[in-house]
C-alpha cells in the first residue's frame, strides 16, 4: 500500500519532509477503516458507471473530430490539411485525479487548430451540432465566463467542455500539453483553459504515492462538503484547492498512509502562517512573458489572504476568492478536525465524529436570506449562475463597510421551495466579531452596502424583465421550513454531537472565567471606597457565544432591517426590500434619536433610549433578551475553540515560510494597497489613517446580534 524505501531517496516539494516515518500497525488498521467508511458512504462509482463514462468520452471525441472536419471543409482548406484536421479531448479535475464519485461531472478540454475559432466555431458550429443531437440534453453555453465553457449532458453524463485554440494548423494525436512550449503565442483564454489539465497532471507528478494521495483527497473532499467549506464561488475552497493542500501534506509526510495524512492535514494547516503560500514546487518565471503569482512584484497579489499556488506555468493563486470571514471559518474547522483526530488516537472519537455535518441553521441567531426569481426555468438557470458569482461580493462589502465588525458565513448551497418552482434562496449567517468589547449608542447603516450589491447584480448584461432579487434579515426561528430535510423543522437542536458538547464546555469555561474576573474587579473597587450599589454586582462577559449574557445589564438596542413574516414567507410589504431604494450613509452620533415613527430601512442601531416594543411586526430589532431566552438561544451557538499548539510547530512554520517575507505597507500604514483591483479580487478592508482614528472610534459599528422585533415607537 505504500512505497517506503523508494521515497526516502527523493525529496518532494520545496522543503525537507517533516517526517519520513512509515505507518504503524494502528495506521494500517485505521486506514482500512477509513477506506471502508468512504466506500460505505458511496464515494466510489460502480464498474457500470465507469464504463459508461469511458463510452461517453469516446463519443465526445468522435463529435469534436467530425466538427473539426466540417469547419475545415467549410473554410476551404486544401486536401492535405483537410485530411489531417484533428481536435483532441483531454480530461482534468476530479476525473483526471481519480477521485470522482457517482454522478460527478467530467471536466474536459477540447484542443483545436488555429482556424477553429472559439466564438464562431466552438460556440457556433459545435454548439449547433450538439443542440441537434438527441443524446445531448441541458446544453448551456457560457461564452462570457472567466474560462469560457459549454455545459451539457451526454447520454446522462454531465460534461463541462472548455476550448483551447492553438496556433497550429494541425493538432497531433500525441500532443503533450504539459510542455510549456504549448503556451507560445496562445491567447489568454486558451492559457486559462489549458491550465486545468496542466495543473492536474503536475499534481500527480509531484506526490510521492498516487494511491495514498487519492484516498486522502477523497477523505478531505468529503469532509469539506460535510462541514460546508467546499465551494470556490462562495469564498471557500474548490476541488483544485483541496487537491493542492492534500498534495502538500503528502510531500511533507511521503511515507504516511491516508489515516496519518488526514490527521497531519489538520495539524499542519492549523499552524500555517497565512498568507504565506502553499507551494508544491518553486515558482517558474517561464520564458513567454506570462504573469505569475509574486506579491513582491504584483501589488494585487498582496491582497490574497490564503494563497494556494498552482504548480504549472504560469503559476497562479487558485484561492483568490477567499475572504477574511471564510478564512476564519476554515481555520476553525481545521482546529476542530485536529482536535477530533487527537481524540481518535485516544479512542474517544471515530470517523463519524469527524464527518458530522455542520448544522448551519443552528449555528447563528441571525441570517440574511437572498431570494431570486425569474420568469421561466431557462432564465432562472442563467440568473442563478450570475447571482452565485456575485454573492461573494456581498460578504466582502459587509466586511469592508463594517471594518470587519460584522462577520458573514455564506452557505454553500441554494434551496428551493417546492411550492415556488421559479424561486431560489441563499443564506448567510451573521455574527458580531468575536472578542470585541460590546458598545451601545452607535448606529450603522447597511442600506448602501446592500444597494451596492443590488446594483452589481442588476448590471447583468443578459438581464431581462422577471429576473428579481431581494434580501431580508431573518432570525433562526423564522428560517423557512423548506431548507430542512423533508421540509420538516427539527423540534430541538442537535444534541450529543462533538460540536454541541464543545460549545457547552466553552460556554461554561468562558462564563466561569468571566465571573472570576469580575468578582476580583468588584472586590478591588469595593476596597477602593466605591459607594455605587452596582459596583459589586457580577456581570457575565464572553465572546459571541455568550453575547446575550453581555447585554443583560445594558439598554435595549435595535437593528432596523426588514424581517420575514412567519416561516420564511415574503417580506412584509409595508417594510420593503433591503435593497429597495436609493440609499445614503447614515452614521450618526450616539446622542441623536435613532428611531422615529417611520424608521429608516436597514439601519443597525445601538440606542440607549429605544422604547419597549410589541413582538414581530415592522422591523427586526436587536435587544437584550430575558435570561431564559438567552440561555435557550446560546445553546445553539458555535463558539470559538481554543487553538492549541502542536509539538512540531517550528517545522511546520518552516514549511509554510516558502517565500521571503514582504512588507507591503502603504502610506496610511495598511498592509494592503488601496489601488484598483479586479472584480473578483479580495478588496482590502482599508484601515483608517492615524489622523482619522478619533472619527472612526465615534463611528465604531459594533454589531450586537440578538435580533428580535420592534414595532412602531411612541415617538420618544
Amino acid at each position: 500500500m505504500v512505497r517506503l524505501m523508494a521515497n526516502v531517496q527523493q525529496r518532494y516539494g520545496i522543503t525537507e519532509p517533516i517526517s519520513l516515518g512509515g505507518p504503524t500497525e494502528l495506521d494500517v488498521v485505521k486506514t482500512r477503516e477509513l477506506e471502508k467508511y468512504l466506500q460505505d458512504v458511496g464515494l466510489y462509482e460502480g464498474k457500470e458507471e465507469a464504463v459508461r463514462r469511458e463510452e461517453v468520452l469516446g463519443r465526445l471525441d468522435q463529435i469534436v473530430k467530425i466538427w473539426i472536419k466540417t469547419i475545415s471543409r467549410a473554410k476551404g482548406l486544401n486536401d492535405q490539411l483537410l485530411h489531417e484536421a484533428n481536435a483532441e479531448i483531454f480530461t482534468f479535475g476530479s476525473y483526471r485525479l481519480g477521485v470522482h464519485g457517482p454522478g460527478a461531472d467530467i471536466d474536459t478540454l477540447c484542443v483545436g487548430p488555429r482556424h477553429a475559432t472559439r466564438e464562431g466555431d466552438f460556440f457556433g458550429e459545435l454548439q449547433r451540432m450538439l443542440s441537434e443531437m438527441p443524446e445531448v440534453t441541458e446544453l448551456h453555453p457560457v461564452p462570457d465566463a472567466h474560462v469560457p465553457l459549454m455545459g451539457f449532458k451526454l447520454n446522462g453524463i454531465s460534461i463541462d467542455l472548455l476550448y483551447a485554440q492553438l496556433p497550429l494548423w494541425v493538432i497531433p494525436k500525441d500532443l503533450d500539453i504539459s510542455q510549456d512550449s504549448i503556451l507560445q503565442n496562445a491567447d489568454e483564454q486558451t492559457v486559462r483553459s489549458l491550465n486545468g489539465c496542466r495543473v492536474t497532471d503536475q499534481i500527480l507528478r509531484l506526490v510521492p504515492n498516487i494511491e495514498n494521495f487519492r484516498t486522502a483527497l477523497r477523505c478531505m473532499r468529503f469532509w469539506a462538503k460535510r462541514r460546508g467549506v467546499y465551494s470556490n464561488v462562495s469564498g471557500f475552497l474548490g476541488g483544485i484547492n483541496w487537491a493542492l493542500l492534500v498534495a502538500r501534506i503528502c510531500q511533507l509526510y511521503p511515507n504516511a498512509l491516508p489515516n496519518m495524512l488526514a490527521s497531519r492535514f489538520f495539524r499542519v494547516y492549523t499552524q500555517w502562517r497565512w498568507p504565506n503560500p502553499v507551494l508544491l514546487c518553486s515558482i517558474d518565471g517561464g520564458s513567454f512573458g506570462l504573469q505569475v503569482w509574486d506579491p513582491r512584484r504584483n501589488p494585487k497579489d498582496r491582497l490574497h489572504i490564503m494563497p494556494i499556488i498552482t504548480p504549472a506555468y504560469p503559476c497562479m493563486n487558485s484561492s483568490y476568492n477567499v475572504s477574511a470571514s471564510t478564512l476564519r471559518i476554515m481555520t476553525g474547522e481545521f482546529q476542530r478536525g485536529k482536535d477530533i483526530c487527537e481524540a481518535m488516537e485516544a479512542n474517544k472519537a471515530d470517523w463519524d465524529t469527524l464527518f458530522e455535518p455542520f448544522a448551519f441553521f443552528e449555528a447563528y441567531k441571525n441570517y440574511l436570506q437572498i431570494d431570486i426569481s425569474a420568469a421561466n426555468v431557462d432564465d432562472l438557470r442563467k440568473w442563478k449562475g450570475w447571482v452565485e458569482s456575485r454573492l461573494r461580493q456581498l460578504t466582502l462589502k459587509i466586511e469592508r463597510h463594517t471594518y470587519d465588525m460584522l462577520q458573514c458565513h455564506p452557505h454553500t448551497h441554494d434551496y428551493q421551495d417546492a411550492s415556488r418552482p421559479l424561486h431560489c434562496s441563499y443564506f448567510m449567517g451573521l455574527q458580531r466579531k468575536q472578542g470585541v468589547p460590546a458598545a451601545e449608542g452607535e448606529q450603522f447603516d447597511i442600506r448602501r452596502t446592500v444597494d451596492e450589491f443590488k446594483h452589481t447584480v442588476n448590471s447583468y448584461t443578459l438581464w431581462i424583465p422577471g429576473m428579481e432579487i431581494s434580501v431580508s434579515h431573518i432570525k433562526r426561528r423564522s428560517i423557512p421550513s423548506f431548507v430542512f430535510p423533508g421540509g420538516v423543522r427539527p423540534s430541538h437542536a442537535s444534541k450529543g454531537t462533538w460540536d454541541s458538547k464543545r460549545r457547552s464546555e466553552n460556554r461554561i469555561a468562558s462564563t466561569a472565567s468571566a465571573a472570576t474576573t469580575n468578582t476580583n474587579e468588584a472586590s478591588s473597587e469595593s476596597k477602593g471606597g466605591s459607594s455605587s450599589s452596582g459596583d459589586g454586582k457580577m456581570r457575565k462577559r464572553g465572546d459571541d457565544e455568550t453575547l446575550t449574557d453581555q447585554l443583560r445589564n445594558s439598554k435595549r438596542v435595535g437593528v432596523a432591517v426588514p424581517v420575514e413574516n412567519g416561516e420564511g414567507g415574503s417580506p412584509d410589504p409595508s417594510v420593503g426590500s433591503v435593497c429597495s431604494s436609493p440609499l445614503k450613509d447614515c452614521l450618526t452620533d450616539a446622542k441623536s434619536d435613532p428611531i422615529s415613527k417611520d424608521p429608516p430601512e436597514n439601519v443597525v442601531l445601538f440606542s440607549k433610549d429605544t422604547p419597549e416594543s410589541p413582538p414581530l411586526e415592522k422591523i427586526a430589532t436587536l435587544q437584550a433578551q430575558s435570561q431564559e431566552t438567552e440561555e435557550l438561544e446560546d445553546s445553539f451557538d458555535f463558539g470559538n475553540q481554543v487553538i492549541e499548539q502542536i509539538s512540531n510547530k517550528d517545522t511546520i512554520l518552516a514549511a509554510s515560510g516558502t517565500i521571503p517575507p514582504f512588507e507591503a505597507t502603504t502610506s496610511n500604514g495598511s498592509p494592503f494597497s488601496n489601488g484598483a483591483v479586479e472584480e473578483l479580487e479580495v478588496l482590502p478592508m482599508g484601515h483608517p489613517e492615524v489622523t482619522h482614528r478619533a472619527l472612526v472610534q465615534q463611528r465604531k459599528p459594533i454589531i450586537k446580534l440578538n435580533f428580535t422585533s420592534l414595532g412602531k415607537t411612541d415617538g420618544k
